[in-house]
């Protein structure tokens, strides 16, 4: 497990595989996978955010760092992470057609175009894809596209848990009680970014690395990475996909409803450590 400022990750949220097709009871169901708390070997699968491993890492700057970059393989790409739950897990909130196609075909369709777009590239080859994220610019279309869907859909399905909902606890309780002034607060600003974003992006909660929590919104495949790009910057800890393909076989026009509904399914524990890791890396 990971052990960032007093949180332990003991259930597996996030695994990032070689195969190209999501978790599915084809290798095992879903009851087995989580008796198993998740235990993959480490020849088979990467994890991109570090969220969660089989031993005790401590609270090393140098993990914290792992913990929130998504890596490419030792051949220099990226791939598809595969889900740590079955698709039907976040029944009824994400619908099991929703979550095979979202994540089978869109993100997929993303990583496999990010890349093509670096190939040959010496700005952007061999790097983490946070770093091509802070440098890329607007003459980057491909990258900038791809390499935002591929980030943003692997954050998306590390903050969700068919064991989630609920509020958060602790530090990161404390951080948005005292930027928002209570969680009933947080989301209702959280919920209004998400409804409001015109047409298709993402809702992020970030943060600054020093205390300070922002609610923001990017449009298309943006996100708070990409600082020659948008205008508010920072380290994404949660985010929700807005774009019709995540919601509307399920709420068709009810955008409304899946925001209330992603509620359901955020792990509190992943964005908690997500913010400790930004804390940490923070640190001179």
């Amino acid at each position: 497990m990971v052990k960032l400022s007093g949180y332990k990750f003991t259930e597996l949220t996030f695994i990032y595989s070689s195969l190209s097709e999501p978790f599915t009871s084809k290798n095992m169901n879903k009851r087995q996978f989580l008796k198993t708390g998740g235990v993959i070997t480490a020849a088979t699968v990467l994890n991109p955010f570090y969220a969660c491993t089989t031993a005790e890492k401590g609270t090393s700057k140098e993990d914290a760092a792992k913990l929130l970059t998504v890596a490419s393989n030792q051949a220099g790409e990226f791939v598809l992470p595969a889900l740590a739950f079955a698709p039907e897990a976040l029944e009824p909130n994400i619908d099991k057609m929703t979550m095979e196609i979202h994540h089978g075909k869109h993100h997929a369709g993303y990583v496999r175009k990010l890349n093509a777009a670096i190939k040959g590239n010496a700005t952007f080859e061999g790097k983490s894809l946070n770093n091509i994220l802070a440098t890329v610019t607007d003459a980057d279309t491909g990258v900038r596209n791809n390499g935002g869907g591929h980030y943003n859909h692997s954050l998306y399905w590390s903050v969700m848990s068919p064991s989630g909902g609920g509020a958060p606890a602790g530090k990161l309780a404390e951080a948005i009680n005292g930027q928002f002034g209570g969680f009933d607060k947080f989301k209702e600003a959280f919920s209004t970014a998400a409804k409001t974003r015109f047409g298709s992006g993402w809702a992020w909660l970030i943060t600054d690395g020093k205390g300070k929590l922002s609610v923001t919104s990017t449009p298309n495949q943006d996100n708070p990475l990409m600082s020659k790009i948008v205008t508010e910057t920072g380290t994404p800890i949660l985010g929700i996909d807005v774009w019709e393909h995540a919601y509307y076989l399920n709420y068709q026009n009810k955008r409304g409803d899946y925001v209330a509904n992603f509620f359901n399914v955020i792990n509190w524990e992943a964005v908690a450590a997500r913010l400790d890791a930004a804390e940490m890396v923070s640190k001179a």
